[in-house]
């Protein structure tokens, strides 16, 4: 998914709030938008935090930060009781806010949404000002990519005239690839299909191709 990039899939359209935004504000921009990010921008648009349900939910978890402390809580406890006792955006945003390029490729932002708790990224230009945001139901998009852009990727990946001397007959059925034809060898047919995998929309791939010499047995590869 390398030739895919973030502003492909991003969600362009994106509520914010400011680092004096009042808690009730808050939470009616979470459940009005039906969003579970909500970033928090400096005067220029630049983000500076994110709030999202966990972060407001402290004030539940906590009963406001009223509660005595915990005697062996630790960092995480003591930044939920400070989020608890907060009514300001700035109070109770979780910070640095985790950005993203805009054009950065998507097999990196796919790495950094892997880590589980982190669900959403901030986009922001070459500037730093905040264009959109990166979910991981935004990334799952790339499944939606039509059978004939699919197609059109995997022949520009295959069969590049430059370096392919035997074309790979290729399908696409619902994102399910098929690959045909006769490579000189067996270590080609398996590279194929590690490169098909990684065009983006593709869900698996049949791997039908023959060969004229197993170079992999050969070598003991």
């Amino acid at each position: 998914m390398n030739h895919v990039t973030v502003a492909t899939v991003m969600t362009s359209r994106v509520a914010t709030a400011v680092p004096d935004t009042p808690y009730r504000e808050l939470v009616g921009l979470l459940l009005a938008h039906d969003i579970d990010l909500l970033p928090v921008i400096d005067v220029m648009g630049r983000p500076v935090g994110v709030v999202t349900d966990h972060e407001l939910f402290a004030k539940l978890e906590h009963h406001g930060g009223t509660d005595p402390p915990p005697l062996f809580g630790g960092r995480r406890v003591r930044v939920r009781r400070t989020q608890a006792a907060g009514v300001t955006a700035a109070a109770v945003m979780s910070t640095p806010a985790p950005t993203v390029s805009h054009d950065a490729t998507l097999g990196g932002a796919i790495r950094a949404l892997s880590d589980s708790d982190r669900r959403h990224l901030c986009v922001v230009d070459d500037s730093g000002y905040l264009v959109g945001t990166l979910s991981r139901r935004d990334v799952l998009r790339v499944f939606l990519r039509s059978d004939a852009v699919i197609h059109h990727d995997l022949e520009h990946r295959l069969n590049d005239p430059a370096r392919c001397h035997h074309p790979i007959g290729i399908d696409v059925t619902d994102g399910v690839v098929a690959l045909t034809g006769t490579l000189a060898v067996r270590s080609l047919t398996e590279q194929a299909t590690r490169i098909a995998h990684r065009v983006a929309g593709v869900i698996t791939v049949h791997n039908e191709l023959d060969y004229d010499y197993d170079d992999l047995t050969t070598t003991g590869l």
